[in-house]
């Protein structure tokens, strides 16, 4: 069923060799050298105090078993993936775009008018355009084979919970054309990296202040909200009218249940701005994204 499904994450609890125990399996490529997928295979063992309680690292332990799995839904956590996509016998495949608010999301393809290109980077391509011929608005899509369409959805599932001044507002998500697209509020003067280097001399130290504060505020309410961003980086910062910046792409970033996030097998990340333990133990929490700012 996994193997049919085909999803990063995919994953069952189903019952263990060992009458009355249970085990996870998990699809993933993380671990492939020749693109043909693994399945990985987690025994849930119990305490043997009382009342029994439940894990598959020994340093989260949980309640119940539903708790677990949530648990390692939002963290990997020594996992090789998180648990990503619940598959059962009877269950039919999830969209990609499950736990997407479809009235307040969805931009039917019409609606959008592409203008011209004003970026591009390893995953994917932002595009100038209208929406409804009057809003100017960011469209980003990803190249082919570049990433999976549910990784690139999470960012829209992460940024529908959150509204702030100084988070890029995401507008919705265009499903029906291909590739898929993100549409965003457009910041006219682009990245924070090439708008410092292209005015290099010609902001007085209060306006450089207000632009860290501004990227303050932003990652204060993202740790209110549970979230760490794990890509805080200059080119991931935009620019809109004076001076105002605003944090942005929220690829990587994770809703978390205790401020620690365990990142899977081979995930990329920005070296140069990564925090120590990033390197030692693919740990993230609001204080490596403070590292990141620093």
């Amino acid at each position: 069923l996994l193997l049919l499904q085909g999803r990063e994450g995919a994953f069952m609890v189903r019952d263990s060799r060992q009458p009355g125990m249970y085990t996870v399996s998990v699809f993933t490529k993380a671990l492939s050298t020749d693109n043909n997928p693994v399945i990985k295979h987690y025994h849930i063992n119990e305490t043997t105090d009382f009342p029994k309680r439940y894990y598959l690292a020994e340093k989260h332990v949980f309640d119940c078993i539903p708790e677990l799995i949530n648990y390692h839904q939002h963290n990997a956590a020594g996992l090789v993936t998180r648990l990503r996509y619940a598959v059962s016998s009877w269950r039919k495949k999830a969209p990609i775009t499950a736990g997407l608010s479809y009235g307040k999301l969805v931009i039917n393809p019409s609606e959008l008018t592409r203008v011209q290109e004003i970026g591009s980077g390893q995953f994917g391509i932002v595009y100038l355009g209208y929406l409804l011929e009057k809003t100017k608005v960011a469209i980003k899509t990803i190249r082919d084979g570049a990433m999976s369409e549910e990784d690139f959805i999470e960012e829209a599932k992460v940024l529908m919970k959150l509204s702030h001044p100084k988070l890029v507002q995401l507008y919705g998500v265009c499903f029906e054309n291909t590739p898929i697209c993100l549409v965003f509020e457009f910041m006219e003067n682009g990245c924070l990296s090439d708008y410092l280097r292209s005015q290099r001399g010609r902001f007085s130290k209060e306006t450089l202040l207000g632009m860290c504060q501004d990227v303050c505020e932003g990652m204060a309410y993202l740790e209110q909200n549970s979230v760490i961003h794990r890509d805080l980086v200059c080119w991931n910062c935009l620019v809109g009218e004076s001076h105002v910046v605003k944090v942005s792409d929220f690829g990587m970033s994770r809703i978390v249940l205790d401020d620690q996030y365990t990142s899977s097998t081979g995930t990329k990340f920005p070296v140069k701005w990564s925090a120590p333990e990033v390197f030692s133990y693919s740990n993230y929490s609001t204080k490596s994204d403070v590292w990141s700012f620093g």
